[in-house]
């Protein structure tokens, strides 16, 4: 950005009372920040890679979600109802991607008056958030803000941007945004079947928000969305997964051949990897994503690129 410029925006957030993020480390408390076209880069970080938070940052987009915030999203509360989000720890029964099953067993402590539970469990085989350690940007082999798998596995391994720096933070609490693009295809007529790679567009989404009353641009485009929402995108995965008719049946399902390409034969419904999409999950800001598919983007990718490391890898 130019010394122009910059003066400029000063200029203009003195007139409009608002902080516009500019030069990195970026403040999580600015109430302005740039598209994903004009996001400064980092010399040493990968191509699109969005490190704007601090060479040692821990929770990049989680930054987002500051106290001012939050209390913002608990004054939109109107009944106060709450919902868990998490499928049971034995769903799916087979999980996807050939990851291994839940076992439960229940351990007698003391001959039938006390008992422990012990679970053994892949945190990947249900329901889960995706941390920075989880899948690199591919290109390079390089985890969010420089981490490397020397910091992951190995005699050097260490806790460099491990999930539990989210909870440290103070978990994942803010104003949640929910897109039920299932009830808008059945409502529209939009046929496809959530266990194979039917690709949702941006556009289909902008029309599932309109549906539901809700403008899905960013605020600072005149939309309904606020920096640091978290969204939430129900593909009807989980519905299909209950009308399937016996563990057989499923297992077939949950067991097709998986590898990362295209002939990957693991296919789940989510949205495009189009550029209007990049565009879109970037400009809004949102603290994170989520669904109710086993990977959030439609899989396998079509596109040369996977969300997964344009999310993780690089946000």
């Amino acid at each position: 950005m130019s010394d122009a410029q910059a003066r400029l925006n000063q200029v203009k957030d003195i007139l409009t009372f608002n902080k516009t993020a500019t030069t990195i480390p970026f403040d999580p408390n600015c109430t302005k920040f740039p598209l994903r076209k004009d996001v400064p880069r980092r010399a040493d970080a990968p191509r699109d890679a969005a490190w704007v938070w601090g060479e040692n940052d821990q929770l990049g987009r989680i930054n987002l979600l500051t106290p001012a915030r939050v209390k913002a999203a608990s004054a939109e509360i109107k009944v106060g109802e709450t919902i868990s989000l998490n499928l049971p720890l034995t769903e799916p029964e087979t999980p996807c991607f050939h990851r291994e099953i839940f076992k439960h067993e229940i351990k007698d402590l003391a001959e039938g008056k006390a008992f422990d539970d012990v679970y053994t469990q892949n945190t990947q085989s249900g329901t889960q958030w995706d941390g920075f350690r989880h899948v690199s940007h591919l290109a390079t082999g390089t985890f969010y803000n420089n981490t490397h798998t020397a910091d992951i596995i190995g005699p050097d391994a260490n806790l460099k941007c491990s999930i539990h720096h989210w909870n440290e933070h103070g978990g994942l609490v803010g104003r949640g945004m929910l897109l039920d693009y299932r009830a808008y295809a059945d409502k529209k007529g939009v046929q496809y079947d959530s266990f194979i790679d039917h690709r949702i567009p941006y556009e289909e989404l902008y029309l599932c928000g309109k549906d539901q009353g809700i403008d899905i641009r960013p605020q600072a485009q005149g939309g309904d969305v606020k920096i640091g929402d978290i969204l939430f995108i129900r593909s009807g995965f989980v519905q299909k997964y209950r009308q399937v008719k016996s563990s057989e049946e499923w297992s077939k399902i949950a067991l097709r051949p998986h590898a990362i390409g295209p002939d990957d034969q693991q296919r789940w419904a989510g949205v495009a990897q189009e550029e209007k999409m990049l565009d879109w999950l970037h400009d809004c800001y949102f603290a994170a994503v989520a669904g109710d598919s086993p990977s959030f983007e439609a899989w396998p990718t079509n596109r040369g690129m996977y969300k997964h490391d344009n999310q993780g890898g690089a946000s």
